[in-house]
């Protein structure tokens, strides 16, 4: 088993590493790009159903935190298999309330599935696009209440967060 969760750890970081090295093809304007990436984010979402069959939800605990944190990425992308993305939501619920994973990156991939769902957001983690400079979040349940919840789960507040991506 111990080879199994090593093989495991590597293959997760593995199809990380290529996502973050073909994620500019989400966006381009050239078909065959968005194609290829579509591909390579399906290939992932099938695979990481396999392995959350097998084992569960990958936590640091037992693959370590980067492939831990690759298995989040993974989920995060899988957004035209949103059977992958509410399993794993929902696994990855489960060892939140463990202490096992973290409760930012299950922020991130609620709100992920709920836009992917065409449902309301609660963090406001997702961005629509962006007007006059300033990027838009996807309609939130309680925007009132949005950097409340993010500080309860470690996420800065809205306008810290967007101002990384501020195209000012």
């Amino acid at each position: 088993m111990a080879h199994d969760v090593a093989a495991l750890a590597m293959e997760l970081e593995d199809m990380a590493e290529a996502d973050h090295r073909s994620a500019v093809r989400a966006n381009s304007d050239d078909p065959a790009e968005q194609l290829a990436w579509r591909r390579l984010t399906a290939r992932h979402g099938d695979r990481l159903g396999e392995i959350m069959d097998e084992f569960g939800w990958p936590t640091a605990e037992l693959v370590g935190e980067v492939a831990a944190r690759a298995a989040w990425l993974i989920a995060q992308h899988a957004d035209r298999q949103l059977d992958v993305q509410r399993r794993a939501l929902h696994l990855m619920q489960q060892e939140v309330s463990a202490g096992s994973a973290s409760p930012r990156e299950l922020a991130f991939l609620c709100d992920r599935t709920l836009v992917n769902e065409g449902r309301k957001q609660v963090y406001g983690t997702q961005i629509a696009g962006v007007k006059d400079g300033v990027p838009i979040p996807w309609p939130c349940e309680e925007p009132e209440r949005m950097n409340e919840l993010r500080a309860e789960v470690g996420i800065e507040p809205f306008d810290e967060y967007v101002a990384k991506f501020s195209l000012a």
